[in-house]
């Protein structure tokens, strides 16, 4: 029991470390390799003791079809070969399709494809402005992710709004709107990209399923919002965009539909063709690829070197895949050593209904990244055989268990501004504190997210 114990305060201590990443000035991603090569090697090191406590499914199943005396060396076998290794395939089928993602979005950006949008929004009314940034948010980031949307939204709005609390505000809406346009999408956020390729759900399914609370999610937000919202906004003057155009309109516009399509092709291609999702992510990459090296060469040397994707791919947000890589690796010793069955028993005894539950991992992610939230929910819980009845059969591919779960773990993180990408976006970017936020915006985010949580309970 010592060894569990260790284990525990291991990736306690490491998330920690995650959480008050502000605080002592040290990268998640840093505190997350850290913290999940240490608990492979506690798990490593102590795992006939860790095993032995018997909360581990995997380690019984194993027993089940094994025949012999089980030694030291039995135990790191099935440790090192039945487990760490499979784990890091499916860690880096996510990784992979992350990477791609990220490389997509990044090009239609240095190719300001998002100008196409940007640019026919014309009125000045508040009002009007707040409803169309907000559905533009939503829609925007179920093709997108959150964290892009929001960084192309908010450089919208600065363009749009003089006054700095209306820009928070209206910033605040993009957060609340992409955090629950991601959730419908399989491709529109971490959250539904891991129970995606995990087999937890599919990717029609999910869009018919949370389509509607999503929206109702943003919707509530906004309309409470525009009753204190008034008058009309100048703009900034002529701030504008003072970039330089390395594009023309209509390669804008190409970019713009090739990546959008190359991202809708995903699903399609694993309905398709039963294959991974990361191939059909790597191979819309490689088709953008190609096309704009085509298109660059009639460009001179100076746009090359900001629109090469040899560059841009060398420039994405390493930081984070790497971070994703220790969480999703660390939570698969946890979910293999038996500690995650541990925590599913305990949240089954005491909440005991599977809408309660998702609803305590859906707020509990305005304080805990909502990706590792899933992860360990994966952990905790087994994808149940289709004749499965009673309780279990919530947990069956497309049960009400994950697909809720969709729901709640991708827009919880709205409640507070730390609780998702997109918020700690919006608050680097316009200087929002957590007090203004807590006070003006987190009841607006609880009511939606109250209120979408409501349509899907009594939709179903």
């Amino acid at each position: 029991m010592a060894m569990v114990i260790v284990m525990t305060l291991v990736f306690l201590v490491g998330y920690s470390g995650i959480i008050l990443e502000n605080n002592i000035k040290v990268n998640k991603a840093a505190s997350a390799l850290i913290m999940s090569v240490l608990i492979w090697i506690v798990y490593v090191a102590g795992g006939s003791q860790i095993l032995s406590v018997g909360y581990s499914h995997s380690w019984h199943n194993y027993l089940s079809q094994f025949n012999g005396p089980v030694t030291q060396e039995v135990v790191t076998n099935f440790i090192v070969n039945h487990e760490l290794l499979p784990h890091l395939s499916d860690t880096a089928s996510i990784l992979l399709f992350l990477l791609g993602a990220m490389g997509i979005v990044e090009i239609v950006d240095r190719f300001q494809g998002f100008r196409v949008l940007t640019d026919h929004i014309h009125t000045r009314n508040k009002v009007k402005l707040l409803w169309v940034l907000g559905l533009m948010g939503f829609f925007l980031s179920a093709v997108l992710d959150n964290l892009t949307t929001t960084i192309v939204m908010i450089s919208l709005i600065r363009k749009l709004i003089n006054k700095a609390e209306d820009r928070w505000i209206f910033a605040s809406i993009v957060v609340i709107a992409a955090n629950a346009g991601g959730a419908w999408s399989p491709i529109g956020d971490v959250t539904t990209i891991l129970l995606w390729i995990g087999g937890q759900i599919t990717a029609a399914y999910i869009i018919k399923a949370i389509f509607l609370p999503s929206l109702v999610n943003v919707l509530v937000p906004l309309i409470i919002a525009s009753f204190f919202i008034k008058g009309v906004d100048e703009g900034p003057g002529d701030a504008g965009d003072e970039s330089r155009e390395f594009t023309a309109p209509w390669e804008r516009r190409f970019i713009l539909a090739l990546g959008v399509g190359a991202l809708i092709f995903v699903p399609i291609f694993k309905t398709f063709t039963h294959l991974p999702p990361y191939l059909g992510m790597m191979f819309g990459l490689g088709v953008l690829w190609i096309t704009t090296d085509i298109m660059l060469r009639a460009h001179p040397r100076e746009d090359k070197r900001v629109l090469s994707v040899s560059r841009i791919v060398r420039q994405l947000d390493a930081p984070t895949i790497l971070y994703y890589a220790g969480i999703l690796t660390a939570v698969a010793a946890l979910a293999s050593s038996g500690l995650l069955d541990l925590v599913a028993m305990k949240m089954d005894s005491e909440v005991g209904n599977i809408y309660g539950i998702d609803m305590l991992i859906g707020m509990l992610s305005s304080l805990i990244d909502n990706a590792s939230l899933v992860a360990a929910s994966m952990g905790m819980y087994n994808i149940a055989s289709p004749d499965t009845t009673g309780y279990l059969s919530s947990f069956v591919v497309n049960g009400n268990f994950w697909t809720f779960l969709a729901y709640t773990a991708g827009t919880g993180g709205s409640m507070l501004i730390i609780g998702s990408a997109a918020g700690v976006a919006a608050m680097s970017m316009e200087n929002i504190s957590f007090g203004w936020y807590f006070k003006r915006m987190s009841g607006l985010a609880f009511l939606g997210y109250l209120s979408g949580a409501a349509v899907f309970y009594f939709g179903l």
